[in-house]
């Protein structure tokens, strides 16, 4: 019996597998809005209702692959950023930067249902949050770190962040414990700036404006380690 239920859950895997396999190729041909199961079903010689097993609909399909992106990315920066020595913050900053354009760049689909323009009718379930938040989280890490360590070292003349982090924004807060707003804000217009230009690259905006796209952005993440306060 339990053989029998392993064998059947290692085959549900496969082709969950295959699935999402044939949506992700899909992606880069017919965008988000135009996932198809059934066009799924038709490649993988499965009738329609079949694969309804599996995804009971379009959105279920869209949360999975949502969450495989997410994770992805999230992985790609906690190894790169965890590669670093854990006192260079300045070096733990830009190889977190940098996984995130070097992911970006060979996922320029997948990138696109994550940070492209939301999917008509379709709105991101809890279940994505998780997965959301694991890049964010190295930032925090590293920000915190340099903190505790008294390496954060602002330029004078700075504008005095906003009151208070209200709303979504206080999760910020969370993933920095006591380090100082001003330094919290520093962070989120940091990240802010990081996927500015990651998705200037990825949707073409710097097509003929821009040689070394890769130098290009090694200096901008610099620049924006200024106002974080870990430049060097």
């Amino acid at each position: 019996m339990t053989a029998s239920r392993t064998a059947r859950e290692r085959v549900r895997a496969e082709l969950t597998r295959e699935i999402t396999d044939i949506a992700r190729r899909q992606l880069a041909t017919e965008g988000a809005g135009g996932l198809s199961l059934r066009a799924v079903a038709r490649e993988m010689g499965m009738v329609s209702s079949a694969i309804y097993r599996y995804f009971p609909s379009r959105d279920d399909l869209l949360t999975t692959l949502i969450i495989d992106g997410y994770n992805a990315l999230g992985e790609a920066v906690e190894r790169a950023e965890a590669a670093c020595p854990r006192a260079d913050h300045l070096g733990r900053w830009l190889a977190a930067c940098h996984a995130v354009r070097d992911w970006a760049v060979s996922h320029p689909h997948e990138y696109a249902l994550l940070y492209g323009s939301p999917v008509p009718g379709y709105q991101a379930p809890q279940d994505t949050i998780a997965a959301r938040v694991r890049d964010v989280a190295v930032l925090g890490s590293l920000v915190s770190d340099a903190w505790r360590a008294g390496a954060v070292r602002p330029p004078a003349g700075l504008p005095a962040p906003p009151t208070a982090l209200e709303g979504e924004t206080a999760a910020f807060r969370e993933l920095m414990p006591g380090v100082p707003d001003e330094t919290v804000w520093a962070a989120i217009s940091g990240w802010t700036n990081l996927y500015g230009w990651v998705s200037f690259e990825v949707f073409g905006q710097f097509d003929n404006t821009l040689g070394d796209r890769r130098a290009a952005f090694d200096h901008a993440m610099r620049l924006a380690a200024v106002p974080l306060g870990l430049a060097e």
